[in-house]
């Protein structure tokens, strides 16, 4: 008799796996490699020939990776924000501090539409609404049906992606899947990688300034995965720049950036250096090495202890000037990155045209 209900059970158990294997197979997210992204709130202003503008890029730990939290994937032991009120108040810090910053252009990655981890909290709505001086692109990069693990509290539902918010006139703005996949279980609860291309027309030049905003892979062993996906976003840039249009790429990289020497006790197992055969030779960094743009999440944050590095960060095209980039120490307050600015403006074509001749003298 035991043996029999042990049985039945197990079939039980069994089919039910196998049924929830089956529904997260069919709901599996699987966009096409280009796809035409909505602007919201378009403005009217035209990017103008050495005008000074900003840009701020935020990975905004999907609202519940505070300073108090830790996890699951980085040997912590959390899978979800603290609370509903927590989230809530991480949103809305987020916010003040996008608002306040008053950029030109802002990048945000880790933003929930809809998910078990954050309570069903529409954030980017929450974002976009008090960033109501922008129009917006949002696109997905993780919608999953159900993430299974951790067991006893698990990661659930998740719909969301990263958005590109510009208070200029974009011309269209596109997603692009970047390669690159894990084994076909493991890929089914993780994310679709990809950029937001935004297209904006520049005034007195037939040229555009192409912005892409970009969450990179982390947790992928020996980085095979990142190297696919850095070698399809340096021919994508070096097209770009072939066309003689002004490229800024920025977000979270997953890489470390820059030379740096931040002190911590806690160690990282999946940092690792960006190649240093990546960057095309017309193109240079803007990266503050002084502020430390990542956290390790094995622990709650506590200065001096987690292991932090610099992963946030632009790359530019050199028609592109730089003419400051500060990472702000937000000591980790509402998400587990901190957020970096850039001032810039682009250069007139024949200045540009001369100071590649000047290089090649």
């Amino acid at each position: 008799m035991f043996i029999k209900f042990t049985l039945r059970i197990s079939i039980l158990l069994i089919s039910l796996f196998l049924l929830f294997l089956l529904a997260v197979i069919i709901t599996d997210y699987k966009p096409d490699e280009i796809i035409s992204l909505e602007v919201n709130s378009n403005k009217e202003e035209i990017v103008k020939l050495d005008n000074t503008m900003s840009i701020t890029t935020f990975n905004i730990g999907f609202g519940g990776l505070d300073k108090k939290q830790d996890f699951f994937m980085d040997e912590g032991t959390m899978s979800r924000s603290q609370s509903k009120e927590k989230t809530y108040e991480n949103i809305e810090g987020v916010a003040s501090y996008l608002k306040n910053k008053n950029s030109d252009f802002c990048f945000v990655q880790e933003i929930d539409k809809k998910a078990t981890r954050t309570y069903y909290i529409d954030e980017y709505k929450k974002i976009s609404e008090e960033l109501d001086k922008y129009s917006d692109s949002y696109a997905y990069n993780y919608k999953v049906l159900w993430v299974p693990v951790p067991v006893k509290k698990p990661h659930g539902y998740v719909k969301a992606g990263l958005v590109t918010f510009s208070k200029y006139d974009v011309s269209n703005a596109t997603r692009y899947q970047l390669p690159g996949k894990e084994r076909f279980e493991r890929q089914l609860f993780l994310l679709d990688r990809c950029f937001i291309e935004s297209r904006l027309k520049v005034l007195d030049s037939d040229k555009e300034l192409v912005l892409i905003n970009i969450h990179l892979s982390a947790y992928d062993k020996g980085g095979v995965i990142r190297k696919q996906q850095l070698s399809y976003l340096k021919q994508y840039i070096q097209n770009e720049y072939d066309k003689g249009n002004y490229v800024l790429v920025g977000g979270d990289w997953n890489h470390k950036l820059d030379k740096t020497n931040f002190k911590s006790k806690s160690e990282n197992k999946w940092m690792q250096e960006m190649p240093s055969n990546f960057k095309p030779d017309t193109f240079k960094w803007a990266v503050d090495p002084l502020t430390p743009t990542v956290r390790s999440l094995d622990v709650p944050y506590e200065y001096g202890y987690n292991f932090v590095e610099t992963i946030d960060g632009f790359l530019v095209s050199d028609n592109i000037e730089v003419l400051d980039v500060k990472g702000d120490d937000l000591r980790f307050e509402y998400s587990d990155h901190n957020p970096v600015t850039m001032e810039f403006k682009l250069k007139n074509s024949l200045d540009a045209n001369a100071s590649i001749m000047s290089q090649s003298i």
